[in-house]
């Protein structure tokens, strides 16, 4: 896909950051600490990432999904942790509000999200289900001016460092997800607590907890939309989220891809180059194809989300290809690079540790499986 110079001129100032910032020395730090620098995340939001595709008038940018997913792409290239911080703000942090929210809280929440002074994860997976969003269970009793929560959510990404959670839960358990309800929790209040911090396989550096709701009394101005318009709105988001799932893909792929390249051209074995080898050059030539394709999908996913298409058949094509195809170059540059793919200190170890949530997160392949097929098939 031919890009415009303004895509171009945003994908450089991408690069130029995250190279500039995102040092190997900083990343493996964060993996020795678990800490994702602050410092990088101010300079992000005064950068202008945090805001991306967010209205100027709410802080940011006021660009489109194509920029956003280019700017994805590319800190995922240099680090996956790294574009997490950039994603959440753009996707699934600030877009329930934008989507669902009042102007007031527009007003309130997206604008210090967006200047990187609070935190607001998705509440939206359960224990008992992850990719069977409509199974939520946590609820929502009315009480006067008040809705009393009662829930657990798990594997939420942010949650230990937030400041406000979305949470999605049914005002009626009988009716399930027809009353599921999305409502703005502040973390301070009585009755919310964390799970223990996940230890994980990838991401290192970016904490994820269950959040925990023990009688918490919401006030209906933190309503998010309407009751009952949970679910509807909470699908709305995923459309977007996929995007930013299938970028970060794609720039984890092409980092091993480069990583690869770079290696098969200074290894030798049998007094030969790796890429000299046609089984290896075979390899490449397979990998460099795939991920090619994938980012035509990405950016198409993010075309026809800015001029109104059929998003969701786009993005779940493009979060499904993109995020399998990323796991299989990780795996062909890890194989490249023999013993030395799998010890610390080379690139790739950590790559291939990072994306093999990419299929699982934001609606596993199967999930992306089912939603194509109902979209070509009219189901």
């Amino acid at each position: 896909m031919q890009l415009a110079e303004k895509y171009e001129l945003m994908r450089k100032l991408a690069r130029d950051f995250a190279t500039t910032e995102l040092t190997p020395e900083i990343l493996d730090q964060v993996e020795d600490t678990g800490i994702f620098p602050k410092d990088i995340q101010k300079k992000m939001a005064d950068t202008g990432f945090y805001g991306i595709k967010v209205p100027v008038k709410y802080g940011g940018q006021g660009s489109d999904h194509l920029a956003y997913a280019i700017t994805i792409e590319e800190f995922a290239r240099v680090s996956a942790v790294g574009s997490l911080y950039v994603n959440s703000p753009n996707s699934l942090g600030g877009m329930p509000i934008l989507i669902a929210g009042t102007e007031e809280q527009k007003m309130k929440y997206l604008k210090p999200m967006v200047q990187g002074e609070i935190v607001i994860p998705f509440g939206l997976t359960e224990p008992g289900g992850g990719s069977d969003a409509g199974g939520v269970r946590s609820t929502a009793k009315k009480d006067g001016d008040y809705y009393i929560l009662n829930g657990r959510k798990t594997f939420i990404t942010m949650a230990p460092f937030a400041d406000y959670s979305v949470i999605y839960a049914n005002t009626d358990p009988a009716k399930g997800a027809k009353s599921m309800t999305a409502f703005i929790v502040d973390m301070k209040l009585p009755g919310v607590s964390l799970g223990k911090e996940e230890q994980k396989l990838g991401l290192v550096g970016c904490a994820t907890s269950d959040i925990i709701l023990e009688d918490v009394r919401v006030h209906k101005d933190d309503i998010l939309g309407e009751i009952g318009s949970g679910f509807k709105d909470a699908m709305k988001v995923l459309d977007v989220g996929r995007i930013g799932v299938a970028a970060q893909s794609l720039g984890v792929a092409q980092a091993c891809l480069d990583e690869a390249i770079k290696y098969s051209k200074e290894r030798k074995q049998f007094g030969k180059y790796l890429c000299e080898h046609q089984a290896i050059a075979f390899m490449l030539a397979d990998m460099a194809t795939k991920v090619k394709a994938a980012r035509e999908l990405v950016y198409d996913a993010a075309v026809t989300k800015d001029t109104g298409g059929n998003s969701t058949l786009a993005s779940s094509m493009a979060k499904y290809y993109a995020s399998e195809i990323c796991n299989e170059v990780a795996a062909k540059a890890l194989q490249i690079h023999g013993g030395y793919g799998f010890v610390r200190g080379f690139k790739i170890e950590r790559l291939y540790r990072d994306c093999r949530v990419f299929t699982i997160y934001e609606g596993t392949s199967q999930v992306q499986q089912m939603v194509i097929s109902s979209q070509i098939l009219g189901k």
